[in-house]
């Protein structure tokens, strides 16, 4: 398996953090790799700037900082402003196309879906935005599997909320599917 650089970025109150966490939780525990996983955040508690980085191996973590990562995630304009240059050559961009706009030229491979649009269609709340992005994550790098994701979300989330993640989750991974397959 290649290192996975994992570089996600938006702003407090989409999930970003919890969504690393998830991430991380699901390569150590359910795909016996080796994770780390890191955060920044602006003094907004909502609003602000949130960083949350994620390096998945099979084998040791030296450094727990992503500096360039082949992966980065953007759910505001701002996040891929402020951290697309920093993308390795051919990386993956992943980002929401009704939210984030850019106008960096990089050697990348840009993958816009419209992720928040579609949970609000499907679920009628944002709480699971983050989730959907998890999804197309995981079928898009194949780091980690849509199951393990699943298992995480099952032991972190109460009961309550497990049919509208395993829907998002499943919803994220629909649309990246159709970008694979094109």
């Amino acid at each position: 398996m290649e290192r996975y650089r994992f570089l996600m970025s938006g702003s407090g109150g989409q999930g970003v953090i919890t969504m690393a966490i998830i991430l991380a939780e699901a390569a150590v525990i359910y795909e016996g790799r080796t994770a780390i996983q890191s955060q920044s955040y602006g003094p907004e508690a909502r609003g602000g700037a949130t960083r949350s980085d994620v390096i998945v191996a099979d084998g040791p973590i030296f450094f727990p900082k992503v500096l360039h990562p082949n992966c980065l995630v953007a759910l505001t304009s701002e996040a891929s402003n402020k951290y697309l240059h920093l993308i390795r050559p051919g990386g993956l961009f992943l980002y929401d196309s009704d939210l984030v706009q850019f106008d960096v030229r990089v050697d990348m491979r840009r993958k816009g879906l419209p992720m928040h649009r579609a949970v609000m269609e499907t679920l009628g709340k944002p709480q699971t935005f983050n989730i959907c992005v998890l999804g197309a994550l995981a079928v898009l790098t194949e780091a980690v599997t849509l199951e393990s994701l699943e298992k995480v979300l099952m032991t972190r989330f109460a009961e309550v909320h497990h049919k509208n993640n395993r829907t998002a989750l499943q919803l994220g991974a629909d649309m990246a599917a159709a970008l694979v397959e094109n």
